[in-house]
């Protein structure tokens, strides 16, 4: 009968428990030098890990984290703020994984993700109405007043 060997590290998790979350937060905390960096970030991972654990999920992946990204946005959070706290996130994936706690595919899953650069669609970003009235408009606007 043939024994397989125990490899001396654990088998790295999908789903992380608060005790998980806490003990990578520390560790981006702690990699931090600024101190307002270190505030923004708890901040950030705090109502992240508070999101997280609000209901059953079945990993900590990329669906997850694009399914915050979708939580912050019908907030109507500025895209920055939404940067900031997905930056967070991603760091907190990075020492998951960086400790053995979250598999290094489904960290890098994560990593990858981005935020939308604005919170409108390019569509909206385009003005719409016909050239020769944007046109009149600003003469208009530019023509002396008659006293």
């Amino acid at each position: 009968m043939a024994h397989r060997k125990k490899s001396k590290r654990s088998k790295a998790k999908t789903i992380l428990r608060l005790p998980d979350l806490e003990q990578s937060k520390n560790a981006v905390l702690h990699s931090l030098a600024a101190a307002s960096s270190q505030e923004s970030y708890g901040h950030a991972i705090d109502e992240f890990i508070g999101w997280y654990c609000s209901e059953p999920r079945l990993a900590f992946n990329r669906t997850v984290v694009l399914r915050y990204r979708f939580f912050l946005e019908q907030k109507n959070l500025a895209p920055s703020t939404i940067n900031v706290r997905l930056a967070a996130v991603r760091r907190l994936a990075y020492e998951a994984s960086d400790t053995g706690l979250l598999s290094p595919e489904l960290a890098a899953g994560i990593r990858r993700l981005r935020s939308k650069a604005s919170g409108r669609s390019d569509w909206q970003l385009v003005d719409h109405r016909p050239i020769k009235e944007l046109a009149s408009r600003i003469i208009v606007r530019q023509s002396p007043r008659q006293t």
